[in-house]
């Protein structure tokens, strides 16, 4: 169920609620993000020195408000509905029109929550999304070759491995490879 009001925005999953991130979200991300650090920070960039900042944190919200009425991205937060706990976050970004009509996914998950499907549901809910609603043709995702548990996550959505893009991202400091993984609206590639 997928709900689209002034300013709020709701993707609902079987366990969860899919919802741009709120200025009264601050605590609970820090608390997150700090406690999962040692589990996030091998697959991620370097966090910056104001990473944990209230201001920092207002202009993800903004960006996320302002992404969502332009069309150009969607940054989430991933609430589970019995707890109204945040498990994590994904961002489907870099949505580009035209001939394209593809966008980028990325994602984080907090230590606790991790291996627990709550991630694979919200990347199918949101890829559901991004092709029904926002008739988008192709989403990419890319990921560290060795990070077994982000690779199984993105087959088990449907994504298929395309191929090895040199020196993608710069993560923990150094400038590494990554796997790209695409999902088709009209796949007909086969099995991933």
């Amino acid at each position: 169920m997928i709900r689209l009001g002034r300013r709020q925005f709701r993707i609902e999953t079987e366990r969860m609620t899919l919802r741009l991130p709120e200025s009264t979200d601050h605590v609970a991300w820090c608390t997150l993000r700090r406690d999962s650090a040692d589990f996030l920070k091998p697959w991620e960039p370097i966090w910056a020195a104001d990473h944990f900042s209230r201001q920092n944190f207002q202009k993800r919200v903004v960006w996320s408000h302002n992404s969502l009425s332009r069309q150009t991205a969607l940054g989430l937060f991933l609430i589970r509905r019995d707890s109204d706990e945040l498990l994590g976050a994904l961002t489907l970004d870099n949505i580009r029109r035209g001939p394209a009509q593809a966008g980028t996914l990325g994602y984080w998950i907090g230590a606790p929550f991790a291996r627990q499907g709550y991630m694979r549901e919200a990347i199918e809910a949101t890829v559901h999304y991004a092709f029904n609603r926002l008739s988008l043709s192709r989403l990419e995702a890319a990921c560290l070759p060795e990070n077994a548990a982000s690779r199984g996550v993105l087959e088990k959505s449907g994504f298929k491995y395309e191929g090895v893009a040199q020196s993608y991202l710069e993560i923990a400091g150094r400038w590494r490879n990554h796997v790209l993984y695409a999902n088709l609206r009209n796949d007909r590639r086969g099995r991933a």
